[in-house]
């Protein structure tokens, strides 16, 4: 991680809830933004802001989402993905993220990434691999 890289940096992205990031179990004409949507817009956010402050050989993981959905998005408006570092435990980052539409706070989150050096993890993913082929999986 790069030296500038500190507790209260924030950052804003918006999103553009298209059909895909909707629910369609109530029917067509009540089509919101979906929590798994929701869930991955945060973690995208989070992963895409802290990753301008990482080294080529690293990137980050995700390790923890808790999110509460507090309110409806509708089709084809917008979200705003407003996230704060909180806390930075070596590899271990801690985000607080707000989503508001344009007239209400629809959803709090919280979520931690870990650093990874991404030639130790290519190591740990090859052995895992491996012990999976031996198992016969």
């Amino acid at each position: 991680m790069k030296a500038d890289f500190r507790t209260g940096l924030t950052h804003t992205q918006r999103v553009v809830v298209d059909r895909d990031r909707t629910i369609g179990f109530m029917g067509e004409g009540m089509r919101v933004y979906s929590t798994p949507s929701m869930v991955l817009d945060v973690e995208r956010t989070c992963k895409d802001f802290l990753g301008r402050y990482l080294a080529d050989e690293e990137n980050s993981v995700g390790m923890r989402v808790e999110i509460d959905h507090l309110g409806p998005a509708l089709l084809d408006t917008w979200v705003d993905v407003n996230i704060t570092v909180t806390e930075i435990d070596r590899r271990k980052v801690t985000f607080e993220a707000e989503v508001r539409d344009a007239l209400d706070v629809i959803g709090k989150a919280k979520h931690i990434r870990f650093v990874v050096e991404l030639a130790k993890q290519k190591e740990r993913l090859e052995a895992k691999k491996m012990k999976l082929a031996q198992l016969g999986t």
